[in-house]
């Protein structure tokens, strides 16, 4: 059974599925969601190849973008940081009762370095223990 995190990230994923163009051939209904755990991206084009990840927030307002969105796993990130791969970002915003949505869209140009926060590893009773995670300061 998914949690309720996992929930909303396979919401943001379909939403932003249905409801976006691939910003790289503009076609409409291209972009599909990739496989649970695909590392660092959520969609790809199935046109063009394009690959974005998505992240999913519940906020009261959703025209105000969070100070912070929790990320995934900071190991690949760092990785692909230091080679200077950044993936595009759909960034989508929900009510707790999911009737209102907001979908932003920060391209991999406007990413830099500061913007990914290392978290702390999680604790020794944690079902991950020791698995470690970013946060994207906006």
């Amino acid at each position: 059974m998914p949690t309720a995190r996992q929930e909303l990230g396979q919401f943001a994923e379909t939403l932003v599925a249905k409801s976006c163009t691939c910003p790289r051939c503009k076609r409409s209904r291209t972009l599909i969601r990739l496989p649970t755990n695909f590392k660092c991206a959520d969609l790809i084009c199935d046109f063009c190849g394009y690959l974005a990840q998505v992240k999913g927030a519940t906020v009261r307002d959703v025209g105000v973008i969070p100070g912070s969105v929790m990320g995934a796993a900071w190991g690949p990130q760092k990785e692909r940081m230091e080679s200077g791969i950044y993936f595009p970002l759909f960034l989508v915003l929900v009510t707790a009762d999911k009737t209102q949505q907001a979908i932003f869209y920060p391209s991999a140009d406007l990413q830099r370095p500061e913007m990914f926060r290392k978290r702390n590893p999680l604790g020794s009773s944690a079902r991950r223990a020791g698995w470690t995670g970013f946060n994207y300061d906006t």
